[in-house]
């Protein structure tokens, strides 16, 4: 399962090298987003708002979709899908590749998306770097997730409803993403929503475990 782990997600990520899908649209709709997000609050109002941790974690969402489209794109090229199916690749080990990749691509955009943050929205440079480990964590739980949705939807041959399904799941790491971002930079506990996040993102990668086998039969 490890094997095969690794050898989807370096698949993934050569794919992406070559393409730069996610370099040249994807990241630079997230660094604009910000951007955005840094005119609407304001020069005056930018440093001093709690809206920085929802804003930075609201852009990452927006991101995190783009990526999983991209992601179920990668399955949907020609002869993908069905180089997969006659190599007899354990699912779970296909899962796991997909979302460990999808997971290394959000922790690189979101390095630039935390300094993009500490530039634009003025969020405190120490605070940002204590929050850092739960970021990725919380990353890591939307790739788990989105990886998951993303093979549900594409079963389903809806790919579009991405956000509607996603919804219900992307909702409680968001909010502990962002309560872990914001208690960083006020110098609040983290602990207990780090709890939350690691939770989310072993019972999805467990869910996929079990899960994506069925689903990559229905696509």
């Amino acid at each position: 399962m490890i094997a095969t782990a690794l050898l989807v997600a370096g698949k993934d990520l050569r794919i992406e090298a070559r393409s730069r899908v996610l370099l040249w649209q994807v990241l630079p709709f997230g660094v604009v987003a910000l951007v955005l997000a840094g005119i609407a609050l304001g020069p005056t109002r930018a440093g001093n708002s709690n809206a920085g941790p929802g804003l930075f974690y609201l852009v990452a969402l927006f991101v995190t979709l783009l990526a999983v489209n991209r992601s179920i794109q990668i399955e949907g090229e020609s002869g993908t899908r069905s180089s997969v199916a006659t190599l007899g690749l354990d699912p779970a080990g296909v899962f796991l590749g997909k979302a460990l990749a999808l997971a290394v691509e959000l922790w690189a955009m979101g390095a630039v998306l935390l300094a993009g943050s500490v530039l634009l929205l003025h969020a405190a440079l120490t605070g940002t770097l204590e929050a850092a480990p739960s970021v990725a964590v919380t990353l890591g739980a939307l790739a788990a997730a989105g990886s998951l949705y993303g093979a549900l939807g594409a079963g389903a041959g809806a790919a579009t409803l991405l956000p509607a399904i996603s919804f219900p799941g992307f909702v409680p790491l968001l909010i502990a993403g962002e309560r872990a971002y914001h208690s960083a930079l006020t110098g609040g506990a983290l602990w207990q929503w780090w709890v939350i996040s690691l939770v989310a993102l072993a019972a999805y990668v467990a869910l996929g475990v079990l899960l994506y086998g069925v689903l990559e039969e229905s696509w």
